[in-house]
């Protein structure tokens, strides 16, 4: 029986990591379903980029307030877990405290978890009053409703449980230490959780080990399900914001991809040695790739990437020109209307061992031709984005699929490109007229 705490705790362990990396799996073939893009270029300049933007938070504290409270809870987030590491090694070898041998380091490093731990708490009861008191406009578009709102406010009961947890279990060993309790040696500096001790006043021992060891499960179990809790939440960018900003975009904002079909066709026309009726060479397809996309797996796997990624923070639609003027577009459902439907094919798959034809498809079904229409490729949501996110690379691949495989492209779009084609110029004007205007008085 003296080791049945550390076998239940080894179970707990095990059966978190599984279902952990069983998750990590599937997100990994649902973004490889996407097609491929290489990434592989100028990595010194990806690397200082990633180190700048995503560990440094560089694009977060634009918006100051916001800002420095993510900057709190993510120090605090990525610190306090040190002490996880701590909690792990006593609950397998049946420990308490394990480092507290560093001494005066251990003191420091204690203390500053506990003031971590209270600024998170604080920093997290203040997103809780600007999402639901405050109401601040882009948490309360027509896309945050039922589940996006909320997985938003889930997180933040969660945090806020687990600091409390936290200086609860810290309280109460600390007044097990005060009692010279056995194999509560004094350990640690407990600058805010001392302050709980009036709560514990006139407890047994007993009963506080009872506290201490229910909040230290409570929260290393809590723990373990939120790690699992992520693939299912939009904080999935704990893990991949760091390989999105990795692999985002290094050209100039208002530079566009080609087609690659469409520049080798074009280069084909251009080469007087080209034999247009030449059969493919070997390796090659018959049939030219598809024009755009109209189907999330159409998209390449970068794309996919950032549709787990996006943190449904909304600056992105929040800097929209066609949203801020009323128009259908929101930056914001597109990423989510992809990561949507990607979790649509990926159950289909899980379901049936491969993807079985659903009639469905991103286009239609999710994300609607006004939206896509309305967008002015200004570029205000890709420059937003705190984490590197780019919904005009789906927005124009999906214009590009109406455009060239449907033949879809709004009126006013199509004068254009006829005049573009007869005229040199998308105005209605014969190019022998185009200067007639320095005439005209």
């Amino acid at each position: 029986m003296a080791y049945l705490p550390q076998i239940l705790f080894i179970i707990a362990l095990g059966f978190s990591i599984w279902f952990f990396t069983r998750n990590v799996k599937r997100l990994r073939r649902n973004i490889l379903l996407g097609k491929n893009t290489d990434k592989s270029d100028q990595r010194p300049k990806r690397l200082k980029k990633m180190l700048r933007v995503a560990l440094g938070q560089s694009k977060m504290v634009t918006r100051p307030i916001a800002g420095f409270l993510h900057v709190l809870v993510y120090v605090g987030f990525v610190i306090i877990n040190i002490e996880v590491l701590e909690i792990i090694i006593d609950g397998v070898l049946g420990t308490h405290r394990i480092f507290s041998f560093l001494g005066p380091v251990y003191d420091v490093l204690i203390g500053s978890f506990e003031i971590l731990a209270l600024l998170v708490l604080i920093s997290v009861i203040l997103f809780w009053t600007r999402r639901n008191i405050s109401k601040i406009k882009r948490f309360w578009s027509k896309e945050m409703t039922s589940w996006p709102k909320n997985d938003a406010n889930n997180i933040l009961y969660f945090e806020v449980v687990l600091m409390v947890l936290f200086l609860t279990m810290n309280a109460t060993d600390y007044q097990l230490q005060l009692n010279n309790a056995a194999h509560y040696n004094q350990a640690g500096t407990f600058p805010i959780s001392q302050f709980l001790l009036p709560m514990f006043d006139g407890l047994s021992n007993a009963t506080l080990i009872v506290i201490e060891r229910s909040a230290w499960w409570l929260h290393i179990l809590g723990i373990f399900f939120f790690l699992n809790y992520l693939y299912y939440s939009k904080h999935l960018h704990i893990l991949l914001a760091f390989p999105n900003v990795y692999y985002s975009r290094l050209n100039p904002q208002g530079q566009f991809s080609h087609n690659e079909t469409v520049a080798n066709e074009v280069k084909m026309m251009m080469d007087p040695e080209a034999d247009p009726y030449a059969a493919p060479e070997e390796g090659e397809e018959d049939m030219p790739e598809k024009f755009g996309a109209s189907d999330a797996t159409d998209l390449n796997w970068f794309q996919l990437l950032s549709a787990y990624t996006c943190t449904e923070c909304g600056r992105c639609t929040s800097e929209c020109p066609a949203n801020q003027t009323g128009k259908k577009l929101s930056p914001r459902k597109i990423m989510m209307d992809t990561r949507d439907r990607l979790e649509e094919i990926g159950e289909n798959i899980n379901k049936n061992g491969e993807f079985k034809p659903d009639d469905k498809q991103l286009l239609d079904d999710y994300i609607s031709r006004e939206e896509l229409w309305a967008c002015t490729t200004c570029n205000a949501c890709v420059e937003a984005c705190p984490v590197g996110i780019d919904p005009l690379s789906i927005i124009m691949d999906m214009r590009q699929y109406l455009v060239m495989e449907e033949s879809a492209a709004p009126v006013e779009l199509n004068n254009a490109m006829t005049n573009i084609e007869n005229n040199a110029a998308p105005w209605p004007y014969n190019q022998q007229d185009r200067l007639n205007w320095v005439q005209e008085n």
